[in-house]
């Protein structure tokens, strides 16, 4: 996390009194070895999201005021209390979204948003969506039902309402998970969505549809299938501009209640590596989230 100085910003920079910290399993992978690390990269700036109040703004700084409740993504070094990014990463947080699911919105809304994009799905085909109750996923599937894409969508027992919550049919990942998926979508599926990166997931997904229209955000290892890679990993599209376009529309539906954003847990911010070790754990149904 960042200490020191409170920092000053320079010209179409802004300064944001951070309120929470969306924890990502991105954020772990950077220093643990995963396809993320780079060690050109060092000294590391933790964190890409967050939530807080403007407190100063740099020069030429015009769509945004000291005061201001804003989204900040892409925020590298987001782990801190007093934030410094460019202008052009904040979004406006509605008055109706708290801090805390605001801090944990975009990066998965976003991510959300890139693979149906990439997908190619219309409104009435149905899609496969492989873990469906992570954070992604679920973003997946309430995005998917605001699109009027039919979702079929893979988890453990536990977690079968909440899929049917979000809109989606749900069915169990292990053996048989072929025959399952069939079952449920007589009439097919338009693409599968992989947020898991296991060699069930891809193989299912190119049982069902063509290696174009299997999306991963995880499945790096099989990228000679020609599959869709998208997101941060090594040969991934980072749909940058996507997303980024993205941002004002999911901070509208998240304010008007059309997009949840399930919380599992906080920390503070100083207990950082407990949250790491808790989500590195896959035992968090929601976000995990910091708090300074």
């Amino acid at each position: 996390m960042t200490t020191g100085p409170t920092p000053v910003p320079g010209p179409g920079q802004v300064r944001v009194k951070v309120r929470a910290i969306g924890v990502n399993p991105v954020d772990h992978k950077i220093y643990s070895g995963g396809p993320a690390a780079d060690p050109s990269r060092l000294p590391l700036r933790l964190g890409s999201e967050a939530s807080g109040v403007v407190d100063a703004v740099g020069d030429g700084v015009t769509t945004v005021a000291v005061g201001d409740e804003v989204i900040a993504y892409r925020a590298p070094g987001a782990y801190t209390t007093d934030l410094v990014v460019a202008e052009s990463v904040l979004t406006p947080k509605p008055a109706e979204l708290g801090w805390v699911e605001a801090a944990g919105l975009m990066l998965t809304g976003a991510t959300a948003w890139h693979a149906l994009v990439a997908s190619g799905a219309q409104a009435g085909e149905t899609v496969l969506v492989h873990g469906g109750a992570g954070g992604v996923g679920q973003m997946v599937l309430q995005s998917a039902r605001l699109w009027g894409i039919g979702v079929v969508a893979t988890a453990g027992p536990a977690n079968h309402d909440l899929l049917r919550e979000f809109g989606a049919t749900p069915i169990s990942y292990g053996e048989g998970l072929l025959e399952r998926a069939r079952d449920a979508a007589p009439g097919g599926y338009a693409a599968a969505l992989d947020l898991v990166g296991t060699d069930e997931t891809i193989d299912t997904s190119l049982a069902l549809v063509t290696a174009d229209r299997v999306v991963s955000i995880a499945g790096f290892a099989r990228a000679g299938d020609g599959i869709t890679l998208i997101g941060g990993g090594p040969g991934a599209d980072p749909g940058t501009e996507l997303r980024n376009a993205a941002r004002a529309e999911l901070a509208a539906l998240a304010g008007r209640g059309k997009l949840v954003v399930t919380i599992d847990c906080t920390y503070p911010l100083a207990e950082a590596g407990a949250a790491h070790d808790y989500l590195r754990a896959g035992h968090a149904h929601g976000k995990v989230i910091l708090l300074p």
